[in-house]
């Protein structure tokens, strides 16, 4: 039997990928196994070093916390700068006038290409240079400036992109009624661009929160994945453990983000659907009172 898409499966074929099957879930198994036994030999899975977790409140108010709070922190003050900041080099750079046009071209192309943590030493050495903050303040700057740097660059080329997926009879249709080029931008591309670009948003909102722990790693800021390191030394080396929780952590959070992304885009697609049935004559072939301004 044959369909539009594949052919149906004969007996052999049917064999075969059921051998198949078995022989993956075999080997997933053995490494399975192999992770498991490794880290018992290792005595990481012992309940001792899995116990502060889930008969204390310590390890939570005293490590995870503190530096959960800075990582939130960092990660909000990057996105709502990068946000704005985004959209004002996506739409620079479609604008018809070339002394904007190419600026905006040249930030976005010259910050993309350089990585994120360079950006983050850099600015955290001109903040110790020529500032006088506190080293907490300073390092949550220097972190939140090398993200608001590269993601502001990374989202000037995700507005740029989901505004020219949009049909060109959007702007051509504003024209004939009379709207310059920044109502046309606001009030006809952007509302409906959003929804096409809403998933790389979150997507990028995601890295944005998985780069603090750049600033954590080589700049000693003290966010969530640097509480590692203090608390395996406090609870007799359990740094398994401890890597295992702080990883369901930013689990639960990324994907509490890309739910709510996902809610969010529902929404806006049902009510662009509503809306458009709203707005739809309720009488089909209604009459229509044409007034021919030449009469008398």
């Amino acid at each position: 039997m044959t369909s539009v898409l594949y052919d149906a499966q004969g007996p052999r074929a049917k064999r075969r990928n059921i051998l198949y099957t078995v022989l993956f879930v075999l080997g997933a198994a053995a490494v399975v196994w192999w992770v498991y036994d490794g880290l018992a030999s290792k005595h990481q899975l012992d309940w001792v070093k899995w116990k502060p977790f889930f008969t204390g409140a310590q390890p939570w108010e005293t490590f995870i916390w503190p530096g959960l709070q800075n990582t939130l922190k960092a990660a909000f003050f990057a996105l709502i700068i990068a946000l704005p900041l985004g959209a004002l080099f996506g739409i620079g750079r479609l604008s018809d006038h070339r002394r904007v046009r190419v600026p905006s071209g040249v930030v976005v192309e010259f910050f993309r290409a350089i990585p994120v943590l360079i950006l983050m030493l850099i600015a955290n050495q001109a903040y110790f240079e020529y500032t006088e903050l506190d080293p907490e303040t300073r390092l949550l700057y220097a972190v939140v400036t090398g993200l608001v740097l590269y993601n502001a660059s990374v989202l000037a080329e995700i507005v740029r992109a989901g505004i020219l997926t949009l049909p060109s009879g959007q702007t051509d249709a504003a024209k004939a009624i009379g709207m310059r080029k920044g109502q046309t931008m606001v009030f006809v591309l952007l509302p409906q661009a959003v929804t096409a670009m809403l998933p790389a948003i979150v997507s990028q909102v995601v890295v944005i929160v998985k780069d603090t722990a750049l600033g954590g790693a080589v700049l000693s800021f003290p966010e969530l994945l640097a509480s590692v390191r203090p608390m395996a030394a406090n609870y007799g080396a359990n740094t398994i453990a401890c890597f295992t929780i702080i990883a369901v952590i930013y689990i639960a959070l990324n994907f509490t983000l890309t739910s709510f992304a996902s809610w969010l885009e529902r929404r806006l697609r049902q009510r662009k659907k509503s809306d458009g049935v709203k707005g739809a004559p309720t009488t089909v072939g209604e009459p229509v009172l044409v007034m021919d301004s030449t009469s008398t």
